[in-house]
């Protein structure tokens, strides 16, 4: 008999949408992707919606190709991750009410301004421990609310974006937890739906129905799925959810462990057991989610991260690129000393409204080089990243050991190094690049019987990690920070 060791993820980003088939030692045994993209919303001038009929075509077509390339009798089980918050409203069939809004869309803006109307947002944040970023699921219900109640008296459900993908593979019509943590509606200390927000905004907490959890049946592949993206008929499938709480789950990371997602944007997160909502925690724009397992909690922060370096790259080597650029660009710089000469940068170069006051360089001079400011820029962002950390452990509770990077930032060697001596701890590199997909499979496997638990099926992996300690520079690093935070601070006021 065949035996099943096979997940199929349908991975759908922002970027690209995706579906992958990996076997429990977390091996890719075959892989399609296509770039995904916002349309303008017809119903809404300078509105941004996803196309969910474009984007399950998309899938469709790459599940089709990943299918032709494996032995279909070894599928355990399907599975879909997703960006968090976005979703819509759905009728007793499954039919959507209204396209969903894009994260990308500009139209809760205000909406964001003026929600003391309904609920101080310190008391929302403190309940729900979601920083109140413009795009949260909360804000896109109350623009229903205020622009299309209609529509809200004919919903059945809201479902996020997993669940529209998930409803059309087997028919199931429920959310998952990890998701809905991500929506800024959730009494996070309780894991379930704030009865007192939704109150205020004139929404039951019926609207999302049962939540299930991670790994939890979700029903089997249905007909017309089978007849649209070839995999078999009664093929076993389960909920995952948020991409990112996965990707923690499935870089190895146990609890009170920090895990750097380092690309255009850093994200810095930890799993903990402990959180924090305060004022405090609003003010530093930390995150909380639930985690894929009962009683964890996400904690997390963001910064523009490779994207300074790109401006930088753009600017400062126009006559190079690829791996070139990048192997020239750290050479140079490793032969500057700790501190760039004196250089000072506060990273802050992305602009989250017309009254920010963006990044700054101190100390340039007319003999400053380029190498200098490339170093003192990837010095920045250790600092920017120990600054984050710090913030993190004080509102978890917890003391890291290690932080887990991941992401194309990984693959810079310099950056690593200055990342292990400013944090003075070891940076640890794991040889899996596809953790949102494997955290996903482990899930699949565990709810398909292959073993016990997901942690178990994580322990089947094997992470090969390698580890960059701190040097000799973590001393001078410890005063260089200080001197950074003054610098930044200065930048701030």
């Amino acid at each position: 008999m065949t035996k099943k060791d096979i997940a199929i993820v349908f991975d759908c980003g922002a970027t690209n949408v995706r579906v992958i088939a990996m076997d429990t030692q977390g091996n890719i045994i075959a892989a399609k992707a296509s770039s995904n993209n916002t349309h303008a919303d017809p119903n809404y001038e300078g509105g941004l919606i996803w196309d969910i009929e474009e984007i399950w075509q998309k899938l469709c077509y790459a599940s089709l190709e990943v299918v032709s390339q494996i032995d279909v009798s070894r599928i355990a089980g399907v599975t879909v991750t997703s960006f968090g918050v976005d979703g819509t409203l759905v009728d007793e069939k499954g039919e959507m009410l209204y396209p969903v809004i894009s994260w990308q869309c500009k139209r809760t803006e205000e909406i964001v301004n003026a929600v003391d109307k309904y609920m101080p947002i310190e008391k929302i944040y403190s309940e729900t421990g979601v920083f109140p970023y413009a795009f949260n699921t909360l804000f896109k219900l109350i623009w229903f609310k205020e622009n299309k109640p209609d529509l809200l008296e004919k919903a059945h459900r809201f479902l996020f974006f997993p669940s529209l993908l998930l409803n059309r593979l087997s028919g199931e019509m429920r959310n998952d937890l990890t998701m809905a943590g991500t929506s800024m509606t959730m009494d996070i200390g309780n894991a379930g739906f704030s009865e007192n927000i939704l109150n205020r905004i004139g929404i039951d907490s019926s609207l999302f129905g049962e939540l299930a959890k991670a790994g939890d049946s979700c029903g089997k592949i249905s007909m017309e799925a089978k007849n649209q993206c070839g995999i078999p008929e009664d093929t076993a499938v389960f909920f995952a959810g948020h991409d990112t709480q996965f990707a923690i789950f499935g870089s190895g990371a146990e609890i009170n462990q920090a895990v750097l997602s380092s690309g255009t944007w850093e994200v810095l997160m930890a799993r903990s057991s402990h959180f924090n909502t305060s004022e405090k925690e609003l003010e530093k724009k930390l995150t909380t989610e639930i985690d894929t397992q009962d009683g964890i909690y996400n904690i997390g922060q963001n910064w523009l991260g490779s994207g300074v370096l790109e401006w930088f790259s753009r600017n400062f080597y126009p006559e190079l690129c690829g791996s070139e650029l990048y192997d020239i660009m750290i050479s140079e710089a490793e032969t500057m000393k700790p501190g760039s000469h004196g250089l000072s940068i506060d990273p802050s170069f992305y602009k989250d409204s017309e009254n920010a006051t963006g990044g700054l360089i101190g100390g340039l001079s007319l003999n400053t080089s380029r190498q200098q400011i490339y170093r003192a820029l990837l010095e920045s962002l250790a600092f920017r990243l120990r600054e984050s950390l710090e913030t993190l452990q004080e509102a978890g509770n917890f003391k890291a050991g290690k932080i887990i990077c991941v992401g194309g930032g990984s693959q810079n060697r310099l950056w690593n190094q200055l990342r292990a001596d400013v944090c003075n701890l070891p940076i640890e590199l794991i040889e899996q690049k596809e953790t949102t997909v494997l955290g996903a499979a482990l899930f699949v496997f565990a709810g398909a019987g292959l073993f016990a638990s997901e942690n178990e099926a994580r322990n089947n992996i094997s992470y090969k990690p390698q580890f960059i300690k701190p040097s000799a520079d973590a001393l001078v690093y410890d005063k260089l920070y200080m001197e950074y935070l003054e610098f930044r601070n200065g930048s701030d006021g």
